[in-house]
């Protein structure tokens, strides 16, 4: 009897150890059930999402990232763009071209390339997905590349040129994108 009361009380308190974890299936909150503020996975944007007239010659469904405005662009219908701030590559690691999304990953797990680990000796060489993990809420991988559109722990660098190569988006705003666009979208990157 003592131990549904306690189990009764793990699961109203939303903590209950792993095994019981897989008893109750989806009772439990995953990492973008847990609302906002510190720690949370989701914060507001220091650059809000916004909707702006686009007259580009990209057709709709295109995104377009300008490295320069540190803006990523989702082209809509009847000349309208969704506008999202981004952190872009610092010196010496942003770049252009065209690439389309070949994966997509909630809450992904994150593997640093050995290129950054040769930067960065301290770095772990995989940590999971979750709150912490810098990758954020989604990710979006590009072409064969390294590079992602991926989510950000620290949304204090949106707006910044501050990464390895990779677009930032704070979580709400990757969340939101993710849920937008699909696998063989095309991602233009202007960096002018």
């Amino acid at each position: 009897m003592a131990t549904a009361a306690l189990m009764a009380g793990l699961i109203v308190a939303g903590a209950a150890p792993a095994s019981a974890q897989g008893f109750f299936g989806n009772v439990f909150p995953k990492p973008f059930d847990f609302g906002n503020g510190p720690k949370s996975g989701y914060s507001g944007s220091p650059v809000p999402r916004q909707t702006v007239r686009y007259d580009g010659k990209y057709k709709p469904g295109t995104v377009i990232v300008n490295t320069a405005e540190r803006r990523l662009y989702l082209v809509q219908d009847n000349g309208m763009a969704l506008k999202y701030g981004i952190g872009v590559g610092r010196d010496g690691f942003r770049w252009s071209g065209v690439k389309t999304i070949t994966r997509k990953a909630e809450w992904p797990g994150w593997t640093p390339p050995p290129q950054m680990l040769k930067r960065r000796p301290d770095l772990p060489r995989y940590m999971p997905g979750g709150i912490d993990n810098p990758l954020g809420a989604r990710a979006m991988y590009l072409g064969s590349t390294l590079y992602r559109i991926h989510g950000s722990n620290e949304p204090e660098t949106i707006g910044q040129a501050v990464s390895s190569g990779c677009f930032r988006m704070t979580n709400d705003d990757v969340t939101d994108l993710y849920n937008r666009v699909n696998i063989g979208t095309t991602v233009v990157v202007l960096n002018n």
